[in-house]
């Protein structure tokens, strides 16, 4: 539901990002769309980096009902002149640049090494691995001399658990993530940039959209049961508005002495 005007230039004018402009990439949905969201009615203007459709003109509405400013900008991450060209759109409309979200990605096929296609893996590669080394290093020039932050989603998967058969490329592209972090971080300290990481576990998106799982997963599959499930804390997957918060804090003031850490938020799944 639309929160009136008023109120929300009210609480835009104390919020935690009043006068910033953040970028988010695959912002039309999911844990993207819900950061853009939470990053708005703290007061920062958003570019929603996506592939332009429905969902991100509808996001953009959104913000716009309810008191913010956004721009929309076509967007398939791991294509480097498109990921500049959001990045120059945002700079033209707003002259400033304080927040990434790199938050693009995909399952991919889900497959055993073995009969997995080389082209299945580069393009699960490409869109994560590649697609968060594009926007952070687009990002880089328009952030230097205010500093800001880059947050990048990584997983569970990759860092924490490995026993999601037939995952191997979108564990590798996230564990690869949170490599690219630490490096990043301490590459951009001297410019006052903090790059962290979060590593959700299972949240209600629609990511599973994008995977396409083989037959023969099956044959490679280890038995693994929990009598109580495997959601300890909340017995439920996380909602993306949960994650937004985490975001939110990683974006604003509040972390400015946070910067090379993975923030994992699962409910303890990964601890199982």
């Amino acid at each position: 539901m639309a929160v009136h005007w008023a109120q929300e230039k009210t609480a835009a004018a104390s919020g935690k990002l009043l006068d910033r402009v953040a970028l988010v990439t695959g912002g039309g949905s999911g844990i993207g769309r819900a950061a853009a969201l939470r990053l708005a009615r703290e007061g920062a203007r958003v570019c929603i980096a996506d592939l332009k459709d429905r969902r991100t003109e509808e996001v953009k509405r959104q913000i716009e009902e309810e008191g913010g400013l956004a721009l929309v900008a076509d967007v398939d991450v791991s294509d480097a002149g498109r990921m500049e060209a959001a990045l120059e759109r945002t700079m033209k409309e707003w002259g400033r640049l304080d927040v990434v979200f790199a938050n693009a990605g995909v399952n991919g096929v889900i497959a055993p090494l073995e009969t997995m296609k080389p082209e299945d893996w580069d393009t699960t590669l490409a869109v994560n691995l590649r697609g968060t080394f594009l926007t952070v290093k687009y990002a880089i020039p328009y952030m230097k001399e205010n500093g800001g932050s880059i947050i990048i989603t990584s997983s569970i998967n990759g860092n924490r658990i490995f026993k999601n058969f037939g995952m191997s490329a979108y564990s590798v592209s996230k564990a690869g993530q949170t490599a690219l972090m630490k490096m990043a971080a301490l590459e951009l300290a001297t410019y006052k940039i903090r790059v962290n990481a979060i590593c959700p576990g299972a949240i209600e998106t629609n990511i599973g959209e994008n995977s396409q799982e083989m037959p023969d997963v099956k044959d490679i599959r280890i038995p693994i049961q929990y009598p109580e499930g495997n959601q300890p804390l909340e017995g439920k997957a996380g909602k993306p508005e949960q994650v937004a918060e985490l975001v939110l804090f990683l974006a604003s003031d509040d972390s400015s002495h946070i910067t090379g850490t993975e923030v994992y938020i699962d409910g303890a799944e990964s601890l199982l």
